[in-house]
């Protein structure tokens, strides 16, 4: 059916902006959970301490990627609600659980696995199901729900360092569970409008029979050349994207010491990354076919310029001013994700394209942030990392200039195919209509006989 551009869709629009704030507003305030937790769990005397622990902020972020490919296929199977109430539920269980560790390593599995994994099923329906209301306005709806996270990036910052500093670290984890049990209610918003493959197959034969695993793993879109350059040049550009949200609250107590307010950089970089998507989501709306790909070509070149211009920030307002156009260009990468995925692949496809993209990036996720840390163990200092970082967008920037006109080639032998069919159609269609003509006449003749 075709989308209603609005009505119930602006329900499923505010639910989604809040699953996206709750998911990544939470993630993306790792760096202040991290610095409470060198100092919960940490001693002077372990001289990995920093590498192991941002492995667990690290292991979130990259399992909420990782999942993503099982995600989309449950997603077809059993439509967006159902995944996402339960991944809702998943998560709350895992931040829950984490509130009584009294060690780092039991974290790596409460909040590095069980928690992500809920959250990467709670967040990967709120796009799909997107598409089922919106098409026209698809960028601007993307825009405003990734925006979400902007907001919540900007006051959980000092929100979490109030709760840490009067009711501990593990007391902020369960006031963090609300976040995740109204993210469980509204997962019951995403009301379909598109018959999920459950439904489709129990519509066909009136029992529910899992259907073959080519439907179920839809690897097809990687026979798309434009996707496949896609789905490989953005992991590309992500090794070091991560590594200033875990560890830039570190750095800045190296360098400034407690003089500073720390927290002020999270609260720029969310304010322009949400400013960046209500813009850049609202440009993609104008910009045609694939030719938005050039919008994120642009962010990875900004995002790795600034990452190495954070060692060379000697004073805090030039770090201030790095991270206003960090957090602007990353507003425009994200939010653009999913529009340029329904221009690759089509909207039939688009769930396990998005899905098998953000599994794909989970890898240079996970591996960036205790690479950063090694070599702060390593050498004292962050800036090697941060120079390292920069290094990837631009690498990976330069991978995607190449989509655009794969796509267009792709576009032109597609349209050439059934081109050839039309002309061979109305061929047939000619010679037809001169059968009847010569059979017609002796018709006639015996109507008149008698």
């Amino acid at each position: 059916p075709e989308p209603p551009e609005g009505g119930w869709g602006w329900v499923v629009m505010l639910a989604a902006m809040w699953c996206n704030g709750a998911v990544f507003g939470i993630q993306n305030s790792c760096g202040i959970l991290f610095v409470s937790m060198l100092r919960l769990f940490g001693s002077s005397e372990d001289k990995q301490l920093v590498f192991k622990t941002a492995w667990v902020s690290s292991l979130s972020m990259g399992m909420v990627f990782f999942c993503s490919p099982i995600v989309s296929v449950f997603t077809d199977l059993f439509g967006c609600r159902k995944v996402a109430v339960i991944g809702a539920a998943v998560g709350l269980v895992g931040l829950l659980s984490s509130s009584f560790v009294s060690t780092i390593e039991p974290l790596y599995f409460t909040y590095g696995i069980l928690f992500a994994c809920g959250c990467s099923f709670a967040y990967q329906p709120s796009l799909v199901i997107l598409g089922h209301y919106f098409k026209k306005r698809l960028g601007l709806v993307n825009g405003i729900v990734t925006a979400g996270s902007s907001l919540f990036t900007v006051s959980l910052p000092f929100l979490l360092k109030v709760l840490i500093s009067s009711v501990d670290l593990y007391n902020t984890l369960r006031v963090l569970c609300i976040l995740m049990f109204v993210l469980f209610l509204a997962g019951f918003t995403y009301k379909p409008l598109i018959p999920n493959t459950k439904d489709k197959e129990r519509g066909k034969s009136g029992k529910f029979k899992l259907p073959p695993a080519k439907k179920i793993c839809n690897f097809s879109v990687f026979k798309v050349l434009s996707y496949r350059i896609w789905a490989f040049g953005i992991p590309a550009a992500l090794f070091g994207y991560f590594v200033p949200y875990v560890h830039l609250m570190n750095h800045v107590k190296d360098r400034f010491g407690d003089s500073v307010p720390e927290e002020v950089l999270l609260l720029c970089l969310g304010i322009t990354s949400g400013v960046g998507r209500l813009i850049f989501g609202r440009v993609a709306d104008y910009i045609p076919g694939a030719k938005k790909i050039y919008l994120q070509v642009a962010s990875f070149f900004f995002i790795g310029l600034m990452s190495m211009m954070i060692p060379l920030c000697n004073v805090f307002g030039a770090l201030v001013a790095v991270c206003l156009f960090m957090g602007l260009f990353d507003g425009c990468f994200i939010c653009i994700m999913a529009p340029i995925a329904f221009e690759l692949v089509g909207a039939q496809d688009v769930s396990q394209a998005i899905g098998f993209l953000l599994g794909l990036m989970s890898v240079p996720m996970t591996v960036g942030p205790p690479i950063a840390g090694l070599l702060r163990d390593k050498l004292g200092t962050y800036d090697v990392a941060f120079y390292l970082a920069g290094v990837p967008p631009l690498i990976g920037g330069a991978i995607l200039c190449f989509i655009p006109w794969v796509h267009e080639r792709q576009k032109l032998k597609e349209r050439a195919k059934p081109v050839d069919g039309e002309t061979t159609e109305k061929m047939l269609e000619n010679e037809s209509t001169l059968v009847p003509d010569t059979t017609e006449k002796p018709v006639k003749e015996l109507d008149s006989g008698f």
